[in-house]
Protein backbone atom coordinates (compact mmCIF):
# COMPACT_ATOMS: atom_id res chain seq x y z
CA UNK A 1 0.00 0.00 0.00
CA UNK A 2 2.53 2.08 1.06
CA UNK A 3 4.46 1.52 -2.63
CA UNK A 4 0.99 2.71 -4.36
CA UNK A 5 1.41 5.92 -2.40
CA UNK A 6 4.42 6.68 -2.77
CA UNK A 7 4.45 6.23 -7.00
CA UNK A 8 0.93 8.17 -7.18
CA UNK A 9 2.59 10.96 -5.23
CA UNK A 10 5.67 10.76 -7.71
CA UNK A 11 3.25 11.08 -10.59
CA UNK A 12 1.61 13.67 -9.12
CA UNK A 13 4.65 15.91 -9.67
CA UNK A 14 4.95 17.76 -12.70
CA UNK A 15 8.32 19.01 -14.54
CA UNK A 16 7.22 22.89 -15.10
CA UNK A 17 10.78 24.42 -15.91
CA UNK A 18 9.29 24.49 -19.69
CA UNK A 19 7.34 26.94 -18.68
CA UNK A 20 9.94 29.70 -18.35
CA UNK A 21 11.50 29.47 -21.86
CA UNK A 22 8.18 29.61 -22.92
CA UNK A 23 7.00 32.86 -20.96
CA UNK A 24 10.46 34.58 -22.25
CA UNK A 25 9.48 33.43 -25.96
CA UNK A 26 5.97 34.77 -25.64
CA UNK A 27 7.44 38.28 -23.87
CA UNK A 28 10.02 38.55 -26.92
CA UNK A 29 6.79 38.13 -29.32
CA UNK A 30 4.68 40.12 -28.10
CA UNK A 31 7.32 42.80 -27.90
CA UNK A 32 7.89 42.40 -31.73
CA UNK A 33 4.44 42.02 -32.24
CA UNK A 34 4.34 45.86 -30.95
CA UNK A 35 7.45 47.39 -33.00
CA UNK A 36 6.13 46.03 -36.08
CA UNK A 37 2.29 47.64 -35.05
CA UNK A 38 3.99 50.90 -34.16
CA UNK A 39 6.54 51.69 -37.44
CA UNK A 40 4.06 52.66 -39.48
CA UNK A 41 3.62 56.01 -37.94
CA UNK A 42 6.36 55.68 -35.28
CA UNK A 43 8.72 58.95 -34.36
CA UNK A 44 12.05 59.71 -32.55
CA UNK A 45 10.12 60.04 -28.92
CA UNK A 46 8.56 56.02 -29.78
CA UNK A 47 11.15 54.63 -31.15
CA UNK A 48 13.77 55.43 -28.43
CA UNK A 49 11.30 54.05 -25.86
CA UNK A 50 11.01 50.55 -27.95
CA UNK A 51 14.28 50.31 -28.29
CA UNK A 52 15.26 50.51 -24.81
CA UNK A 53 12.60 48.54 -23.72
CA UNK A 54 13.82 45.98 -26.66
CA UNK A 55 17.20 46.37 -25.39
CA UNK A 56 16.47 45.45 -21.79
CA UNK A 57 14.70 42.64 -22.73
CA UNK A 58 17.94 40.88 -24.44
CA UNK A 59 19.72 41.76 -21.58
CA UNK A 60 17.64 40.09 -19.31
CA UNK A 61 16.49 42.97 -17.57
CA UNK A 62 12.59 44.03 -17.37
CA UNK A 63 9.95 42.71 -19.40
CA UNK A 64 8.36 44.95 -22.05
CA UNK A 65 5.32 45.54 -20.05
CA UNK A 66 6.93 46.90 -17.35
CA UNK A 67 7.24 49.94 -19.31
CA UNK A 68 5.71 53.47 -19.23
CA UNK A 69 4.01 53.97 -22.51
CA UNK A 70 4.87 56.23 -25.20
CA UNK A 71 3.74 59.35 -25.08
CA UNK A 72 0.21 59.86 -26.42
CA UNK A 73 -0.58 59.67 -30.12
CA UNK A 74 -1.77 63.05 -31.45
CA UNK A 75 -4.24 63.30 -34.36
CA UNK A 76 -1.42 64.30 -36.47
CA UNK A 77 0.96 60.90 -35.44
CA UNK A 78 -1.07 58.75 -37.76
CA UNK A 79 -0.58 60.64 -40.81
CA UNK A 80 2.90 60.86 -42.73
CA UNK A 81 3.81 64.47 -43.03
CA UNK A 82 4.81 64.81 -46.73
CA UNK A 83 8.09 66.93 -47.70
CA UNK A 84 7.13 70.31 -47.75
CA UNK A 85 7.62 71.39 -51.27
CA UNK A 86 9.21 74.88 -51.71
CA UNK A 87 7.56 78.57 -52.23
CA UNK A 88 8.02 79.97 -56.02
CA UNK A 89 9.23 82.98 -54.16
CA UNK A 90 12.29 81.13 -52.35
CA UNK A 91 13.13 79.46 -55.58
CA UNK A 92 13.23 83.17 -57.21
CA UNK A 93 14.92 84.51 -54.26
CA UNK A 94 17.26 81.14 -54.97
CA UNK A 95 18.39 81.62 -58.66
CA UNK A 96 18.42 85.33 -57.91
CA UNK A 97 21.20 84.58 -55.16
CA UNK A 98 23.33 82.44 -57.86
CA UNK A 99 23.16 85.28 -60.65
CA UNK A 100 24.27 87.90 -58.40
CA UNK A 101 27.13 85.78 -57.34
CA UNK A 102 27.97 84.56 -61.28
CA UNK A 103 27.64 88.70 -61.62
CA UNK A 104 30.61 88.61 -58.78
CA UNK A 105 32.35 86.30 -60.40
CA UNK A 106 32.42 87.49 -63.76
CA UNK A 107 33.79 91.14 -62.17
CA UNK A 108 36.56 89.72 -60.71
CA UNK A 109 37.22 87.52 -64.01
CA UNK A 110 37.08 90.35 -66.09
CA UNK A 111 39.52 92.73 -63.29
CA UNK A 112 42.04 90.37 -63.56
CA UNK A 113 41.67 89.70 -67.31
CA UNK A 114 40.82 85.84 -67.10
CA UNK A 115 38.55 85.81 -69.52
CA UNK A 116 40.13 83.08 -71.76
CA UNK A 117 41.13 80.84 -68.55
CA UNK A 118 38.03 81.23 -66.53
CA UNK A 119 34.20 81.37 -67.14
CA UNK A 120 30.87 80.88 -65.48
CA UNK A 121 27.34 78.90 -66.23
CA UNK A 122 24.31 78.80 -64.88
CA UNK A 123 23.00 75.40 -65.08
CA UNK A 124 19.57 73.88 -63.84
CA UNK A 125 22.48 71.92 -61.91
CA UNK A 126 23.97 75.33 -60.09
CA UNK A 127 26.12 78.16 -61.06
CA UNK A 128 29.03 76.65 -63.42
CA UNK A 129 32.91 77.98 -62.57
CA UNK A 130 35.16 76.48 -65.11
CA UNK A 131 39.05 77.05 -64.36
CA UNK A 132 41.08 75.52 -67.07
CA UNK A 133 44.38 73.33 -66.18
CA UNK A 134 47.01 75.77 -67.12
CA UNK A 135 45.47 78.02 -64.88
CA UNK A 136 46.34 76.21 -61.73
CA UNK A 137 49.22 73.21 -63.20
CA UNK A 138 51.88 71.68 -64.79
CA UNK A 139 50.66 69.19 -67.29
CA UNK A 140 50.56 65.80 -65.39
CA UNK A 141 50.97 67.43 -61.98
CA UNK A 142 48.29 67.49 -59.54
CA UNK A 143 49.80 70.22 -56.99
CA UNK A 144 48.72 73.81 -57.42
CA UNK A 145 51.48 75.67 -58.76
CA UNK A 146 52.71 78.37 -56.67
CA UNK A 147 52.78 81.21 -58.78
CA UNK A 148 48.80 80.10 -59.19
CA UNK A 149 47.86 80.27 -55.24
CA UNK A 150 46.91 83.85 -55.31
CA UNK A 151 44.04 82.81 -57.72
CA UNK A 152 42.65 80.04 -55.90
CA UNK A 153 43.06 81.88 -52.59
CA UNK A 154 41.09 84.40 -54.41
CA UNK A 155 38.39 82.14 -55.75
CA UNK A 156 37.99 80.84 -52.33
CA UNK A 157 36.97 84.53 -51.36
CA UNK A 158 33.99 84.13 -53.68
CA UNK A 159 32.68 81.35 -52.28
CA UNK A 160 31.80 82.97 -48.77
CA UNK A 161 28.60 82.92 -48.60
CA UNK A 162 25.95 83.22 -45.78
CA UNK A 163 24.25 80.85 -45.08
CA UNK A 164 26.44 78.76 -47.12
CA UNK A 165 25.92 76.61 -50.53
CA UNK A 166 26.76 72.73 -50.84
CA UNK A 167 30.07 73.13 -53.58
CA UNK A 168 31.23 70.23 -55.36
CA UNK A 169 34.67 70.80 -57.04
CA UNK A 170 35.40 68.23 -59.76
CA UNK A 171 38.75 67.37 -62.17
CA UNK A 172 38.76 66.79 -65.42
CA UNK A 173 41.15 65.77 -68.20
CA UNK A 174 41.52 65.22 -72.59
CA UNK A 175 41.80 61.82 -73.83
CA UNK A 176 45.06 61.09 -73.92
CA UNK A 177 46.57 58.83 -71.40
CA UNK A 178 48.56 58.96 -68.91
CA UNK A 179 51.10 57.30 -67.03
CA UNK A 180 53.78 58.12 -64.77
CA UNK A 181 55.42 57.80 -61.52
CA UNK A 182 52.76 59.25 -59.67
CA UNK A 183 49.13 58.53 -61.26
CA UNK A 184 48.38 55.20 -63.74
CA UNK A 185 45.17 57.21 -64.96
CA UNK A 186 43.75 60.19 -65.99
CA UNK A 187 40.82 59.27 -63.35
CA UNK A 188 43.45 59.35 -60.54
CA UNK A 189 44.82 62.15 -61.86
CA UNK A 190 41.75 64.46 -62.16
CA UNK A 191 40.79 63.36 -58.33
CA UNK A 192 44.09 64.60 -56.95
CA UNK A 193 43.37 67.99 -59.19
CA UNK A 194 40.57 68.31 -57.63
CA UNK A 195 41.56 67.57 -53.77
CA UNK A 196 44.27 69.33 -53.70
CA UNK A 197 42.85 72.48 -55.16
CA UNK A 198 40.11 72.47 -52.94
CA UNK A 199 42.74 72.04 -49.74
CA UNK A 200 44.09 75.26 -50.80
CA UNK A 201 40.35 77.21 -51.64
CA UNK A 202 39.35 75.45 -47.77
CA UNK A 203 42.33 77.15 -45.93
CA UNK A 204 39.92 79.85 -45.89
CA UNK A 205 39.00 79.68 -42.31
CA UNK A 206 35.33 81.06 -43.73
CA UNK A 207 34.66 78.60 -45.13
CA UNK A 208 32.95 75.37 -43.33
CA UNK A 209 34.50 72.47 -45.03
CA UNK A 210 31.31 70.03 -44.88
CA UNK A 211 29.78 71.90 -47.91
CA UNK A 212 32.58 70.66 -49.69
CA UNK A 213 33.04 67.62 -51.91
CA UNK A 214 35.14 66.42 -54.82
CA UNK A 215 35.14 64.30 -57.46
CA UNK A 216 37.38 62.91 -60.63
CA UNK A 217 35.93 62.03 -63.78
CA UNK A 218 38.98 61.75 -66.11
CA UNK A 219 38.73 62.25 -69.60
CA UNK A 220 34.72 60.83 -69.23
CA UNK A 221 32.89 64.17 -69.13
CA UNK A 222 34.36 66.61 -72.13
CA UNK A 223 32.61 70.22 -73.06
CA UNK A 224 34.21 69.60 -76.29
CA UNK A 225 35.93 66.91 -79.07
CA UNK A 226 39.09 65.92 -78.20
CA UNK A 227 39.77 65.48 -82.00
CA UNK A 228 41.87 69.11 -82.00
CA UNK A 229 43.80 70.77 -79.95
CA UNK A 230 41.83 73.28 -78.64
CA UNK A 231 38.98 71.44 -77.74
CA UNK A 232 41.55 69.08 -75.57
CA UNK A 233 42.58 72.31 -74.21
CA UNK A 234 39.04 72.95 -72.77
CA UNK A 235 38.15 69.50 -71.16
CA UNK A 236 41.54 69.43 -69.45
CA UNK A 237 39.84 71.52 -66.43
CA UNK A 238 38.64 72.32 -62.76
CA UNK A 239 35.04 73.04 -61.93
CA UNK A 240 33.44 74.62 -59.07
CA UNK A 241 29.21 73.49 -59.25
CA UNK A 242 27.83 75.46 -56.44
CA UNK A 243 24.10 74.07 -56.08
CA UNK A 244 21.18 75.91 -56.24
CA UNK A 245 19.24 75.63 -52.13
CA UNK A 246 16.09 73.79 -53.81
CA UNK A 247 16.31 70.96 -56.30
CA UNK A 248 13.61 69.04 -57.83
Amino acid sequence: MSRRKKKHHHEDHVDESWLIPYADLLTLLLALFIVLFSMSSIDAQKFNAFSKAFNQIFAGGTGVLDFEAPMPQSENDTKVNPKEEPKQEDIDKDQQELQDLQKKVNTYIHNKKLEAKLGTKLTDEGLLVTIRDNVLFDSGKAEVRNVDLNIATEISGLLVMDPPRNIIISGHTDNVPIRNANFESNWELSVMRAVNFMKIVLRNDKLDPRWFSAKGFGEFQPVASNNTKEGKARNRRVEILILPRFQD
